[in-house]
């Protein structure tokens, strides 16, 4: 994958505004969920590109810091070379002086050229130093986002069965309001009042019942009396 590849999905995923692409989702949990997904996986191949990318950015790094000791390093044996040539020529050995001057030459090109290698890698190292740093800055703003994809779908979850409990909760009701309960309490009320005042009704009846067999013995008593004073009297004239 390319930087520029990278860099743009990087770019183009941190700046999603979420908000409005709710606004566009005819079902916003679904799509919540699909772009939880899309942003894990993109996240996790963006982070495997950005680890190669400083992966090289670190061998350029230690390729850089072994051209720059490699030059103090051939530096170091050049003015030693040098220096070995001088005591050499002062003491009349011009031949092996020269050969020691020459090993300063060469050393001295070796020098140079890992300066240069080191300089040419400059510029490189710090453009993709430039490019690391931009890459970590989208990787942590795609997490960013990534968690608030997913407060974002929490709180939807959650007010959606907020709002389905309270709809059952009023469906309930308006239940209720249509078939009160408490007009079977009512009607089971009626009922037993229309039992009790007939157990009443019946009591009273079989009370009615029992005086009117007390008053037929009164009067029976009465005739009785009435037939015993007309015997007597009847006996009183006879006599």
């Amino acid at each position: 994958m390319s930087k520029q590849t990278i860099l743009g999905r990087v770019t183009q995923l941190a700046k999603a505004n979420i908000n409005a692409l709710l606004d566009q989702a005819e079902d916003p949990q679904r799509m919540l969920d699909q772009l939880i997904r899309d942003y894990t996986n993109n996240i996790s191949e963006a982070e495997q590109a950005v680890a190669t990318t400083i992966g090289n950015l670190r061998m350029l790094e230690a390729d850089h810091t072994q051209d720059v000791e490699a030059a103090s390093e051939w530096g170091s044996k050049a003015l030693a070379a040098s220096r070995k040539g001088d005591e050499l020529r002062a003491s009349g050995a011009s031949a092996d002086a020269d050969k020691f001057d020459n090993l300063a030459k060469v050393a001295l090109g070796r020098q140079l050229q890992s300066e240069k290698e080191a300089k040419t890698a400059e510029p490189t190292i710090a453009a993709q130093r430039e490019v690391v740093d931009r890459l970590k800055a989208g990787l942590d703003s795609m997490k960013d986002k990534l968690t608030e994809l997913q407060a974002k779908r929490d709180e939807l979850v959650a007010r959606a069965r907020t709002a389905q409990a309270q709809n059952t909760m009023l469906d309930a009701v308006k239940s209720i309001d249509v078939m009160d309960p408490t007009s079977e309490l009512h009607r089971f009320e009626e009922k037993v009042r229309r039992e009790e005042a007939l157990a009443m009704g019946r009591q009273e009846l079989a009370a009615s019942s029992l005086d009117a067999q007390f008053e037929s013995l009164d009067d029976l008593g009465k005739t009785s009396e009435v037939e015993a004073r007309l015997a007597a009297l009847k006996q009183g004239r006879v006599a």
